[in-house]
């Protein structure tokens, strides 16, 4: 596949940032770790991945803003584009040798996401998106699965931790989603999770509680794949409201009225 300038330059960061991370994922038990809250940790690896990031963007693109998990937000002098990273999606499953975790980049142009990167270090797993350009894995065409039924789907979600999040709605909507379909998996990284349903690996997603560097490269690769995406009430606020719902066009919508009625 061709790719843009800009695409090429998120593609560079991200692939030099998850080699970082593949590094030091293999001495994961040295690492000096500190918490940041309940169950929430950032690690040597998170803070240098994040670094890296901010250098190859900022170095090719010096006028675009950056919305990053770790540095918070620094303003574009372009008026224009924003950069939302997340350096280390999956920071727990890191931190415990669990090689589910990935580097995302977005870029934001006038409040549109209009290109994505989501790269898996370990799978080498690069899943790359521009709008209106379709969506695709290692240079592989992707597709949302076209499941129609819930019974056979296999659903993706988040489930809060200590101290975060609402517990008692993910209870509930877990219970009404259980029962009505094939599987639920909770893999602990949202950005993997969302370029899981683009590539038909899941079937669906749902969670709440995301920030923007969680989900915004995942939902231009799910739109890019043929998918649907809206937040849990149906409209296009995925960031104000903190929540996802994806699928195809069956599921995406059989899921959000189990949602519904979940929380009714």
């Amino acid at each position: 596949m061709a790719r843009t300038a800009l695409l090429n330059v998120m593609v560079q960061a991200a692939t030099k940032a998850g080699r970082s991370l593949a590094r030091d994922f293999g001495e994961v038990e040295n690492l000096q770790v500190s918490r940041k809250g309940p169950g929430d940790f950032v690690s040597q690896a998170d803070t240098k991945a994040e670094q890296i990031l901010r250098e190859e963007l900022q170095r090719a693109r010096p006028k675009f803003g950056l919305l990053m998990e770790e540095g918070g937000e620094i303003e574009s002098k372009d008026g224009q584009h924003r950069w939302i990273i997340d350096p280390l999606d999956g920071t727990t499953n890191f931190l415990h040798g669990i090689p589910m975790f990935a580097v995302s980049i977005a870029l934001e142009r006038q409040g549109q996401i209009v290109a994505a990167v989501i790269y898996n270090p370990i799978m080498d797993e690069l899943y790359t998106a521009e709008r209106g350009s379709g969506a695709f894995c290692n240079d592989r065409r992707l597709r949302v699965a076209a499941r129609k039924d819930l019974p056979d789907c296999l659903i993706g979600t988040g489930i809060p931790f200590i101290g975060v999040g609402d517990h008692g709605r993910a209870l509930k909507e877990i219970r009404h989603v259980m029962g009505e379909v094939a599987g639920i998996r909770r893999c602990g990284a949202a950005a993997l999770d969302l370029a899981w349903v683009a590539s038909g690996r899941l079937d669906a997603f749902w969670e709440n509680g995301l920030n923007p560097w969680d989900m915004a490269a995942g939902l231009l690769l799910i739109r890019e794949a043929g998918g649907y995406v809206s937040d849990a009430n149906g409209k296009q606020k995925m960031f104000e409201t903190k929540s996802v719902v994806a699928g195809n066009e069956f599921t995406h919508l059989q899921l959000h009225e189990l949602l519904a009625k979940a929380c009714a």
